[in-house]
């Protein structure tokens, strides 16, 4: 990673986007998981690049519901890995909740890739795709799961995800927790709680969260009432005064 000065408007923009180019040299990333990124980039611009109100509120759902899963798991992809992999392993660890490798554009050894760069970065529970266990309704690689991970889960925490995959997961029975920076994505409007917001802030705003007692604020959670803020905020040009 090349140095960007400290006092560069967009240094936080740029250092996120050399960790997602280096784990493509390390073969964690996908090339595709760079154009998701700019994408996502792109949305975050016309969040004013903060955490709003509405992501706060559905960041303390999201914990109220990890804390109350039976069985939930930490579904991790490439852009994930590379972005928060130490956040990953300490809420993990908070939860005692597995982590489970889980990618559109798989092969065992990018998996096993992740799962090294994982453990590097702290992570003791890790789990791997079996062809034995499948996510019915789904065709792509992501329907290969853990049978004792995503397979078995109630709950199914995904930093990143992709609309097939989190409509599968809904229409099988399981909660799906997501984080996903337009919400007008398939992701966004299936999932039981989306966080809008730039993983890179939500992240550790979770792992506070989750060490509190939060059963009670999952009563009152409206994730549609997310959306429209969420909306409302990208349609209003004020949103946009803010250096790009």
């Amino acid at each position: 990673m090349s140095e960007i000065p400290l006092s560069h408007p967009r240094r936080i923009s740029l250092e996120t986007r050399a960790k997602l180019t280096d784990g493509v040299r390390q073969g964690i990333t996908s090339f595709d998981g760079l154009i998701a990124h700019g994408r996502g980039e792109a949305f975050d611009y016309l969040l004013g690049e903060k955490t709003h109100g509405f992501a706060e509120r559905a960041i303390d759902a999201a914990a109220a519901l990890l804390i109350s899963a039976k069985h939930a798991v930490i579904s991790v992809n490439g852009n994930a890995a590379a972005l928060v992999p130490r956040e990953l392993g300490a809420l993990s660890e908070i939860l005692g909740k597995p982590l489970e490798v889980n990618l559109f554009h798989a092969s065992r050894d990018r998996e096993l890739k992740i799962r090294e760069h994982l453990l590097v970065h702290g992570a003791r529970q890790i789990l791997l795709p079996d062809e034995d266990f499948v996510i019915t309704g789904l065709a792509s690689n992501r329907r290969f799961v853990n049978g004792q991970g995503i397979y078995r889960a109630d709950v199914i925490f995904v930093p990143l995800e992709d609309g097939d995959r989190c409509e599968a997961l809904i229409q099988s029975g399981r909660k799906v927790i997501t984080i996903d920076l337009n919400p007008l994505s398939r992701t966004a409007r299936a999932a039981t709680i989306t966080i809008v917001d730039n993983i890179v802030r939500a992240l550790p705003l979770l792992l506070d969260r989750v060490k509190a007692p939060l059963e009670d604020l999952l009563k009152d959670y409206d994730n549609s009432r997310t959306l429209r803020e969420a909306e409302a905020v990208l349609r209003d040009r004020k949103s946009m005064e803010f250096k790009l």
